[in-house]
């Protein structure tokens, strides 16, 4: 199994109508994903030392990541507000990042030697990464990050020739402007593929010059928190470990079964939509991103986002 690197957000989403904060962040989720699928995964970030961010860490740390390269500064945590309207995820006001806005990792020549030892590392449009894409880009072996549905065409050009695979949130964006928007991002540089997450629309991935499409595996969700999330993380993770033994056979081999890389390509790209389509299903049907909650007092300023939120 292939290991993964989750570099740059981490945070607690704030369920206020429970008053339960849940770990994740888009980094740390794939990670955490990636360790449930049997990877040997790893996280690097800052923590902030307030009540949110010893949580988030200790959850981290039980679940066996690797946290070495971790910051720890003195400040708030990063924090997102939510309220659950009929199992799908409604974001309030958070912090925007709280100290990882402030003070996001600056990678250093140990930290890059780290994740030269990683065969995915995973970023995302919500870590303040951008400064050290270019320290990712070389150092990783595959470079994924998540543009989730933030980006522009500035942000874009900016980003992908440091990247092999980009992930964009579509929701109900046209099927055509998905498809341009993945052609632009391999134009502007994404070395590999591109995946579109389309909530109960299912999914498409541009890879290497061919377009697949997904339906989504649908249930009763109880929280859609970190569906798209776990969806990335189990694609690449099973992409990524079968695409290693990809190998055209020798003269002479004939021609029965899968005997070329690109068949082989071809088939595991549709089978890993596939188990990430039942993965991602399973994730929504557990509280928060990955469970783990713990009751807290709600702030003033909590409340008073609920209350503007009615």
């Amino acid at each position: 199994m292939i290991k993964v690197l989750g570099i740059g957000d981490n945070v607690c989403d704030k369920y206020l109508n429970t008053r339960t904060i849940y770990p994740g962040g888009n980094a740390l989720n794939v990670a955490v994903f990636a360790k449930m699928m049997g990877a040997e995964a790893a996280y690097l970030g800052t923590f902030g030392d307030d009540e949110v961010g010893a949580h988030v860490y200790a959850v981290a740390k039980e679940l066996g990541l690797d946290l070495s390269h971790c910051r720890f500064e003195h400040g708030v945590n990063g924090c997102a507000r939510v309220q659950l309207v009929e199992g799908d995820r409604v974001f309030l006001e958070g912090n925007h990042g709280g100290i990882s806005r402030k003070k996001p990792p600056v990678l250093t020549r140990l930290d890059e030697e780290y994740i030269a030892e990683y065969d995915l590392v995973h970023t995302s449009i919500h870590s303040f990464m951008e400064a050290e894409l270019p320290v990712m880009g070389k150092a990783g072996r595959f470079v994924s990050m998540d543009f989730s549905n933030r980006y522009d065409e500035a942000y874009l050009r900016r980003c992908c020739p440091h990247i092999d695979c980009g992930e964009i949130s579509c929701g109900d964006m046209e099927e055509a402007e998905i498809r341009r928007t993945m052609e632009q991002m391999i134009d502007f540089g994404c070395r590999h593929m591109v995946i579109a997450t389309r909530g109960s629309k299912g999914s498409m991935v541009l890879a290497d010059g061919k377009l697949y499409e997904q339906s989504p595996c649908l249930v009763k969700a109880k929280d859609t928190m970190g569906a798209g999330d776990s969806f990335i993380a189990c694609f690449l993770v099973h992409y990524l470990d079968g695409i290693k033994d990809a190998v055209d056979f020798g003269e002479g081999s004939g021609d029965c079964g899968t005997v070329t890389a690109d068949r082989y390509q071809d088939l595991l790209v549709r089978v890993s939509l596939y188990r990430a389509a039942v993965f991602s299903a399973g994730q929504c049907q557990r509280d928060g991103s990955f469970g783990f909650g713990k009751v807290v007092d709600l702030t003033e300023e909590d409340l008073s986002v609920m209350n503007h939120s009615k």
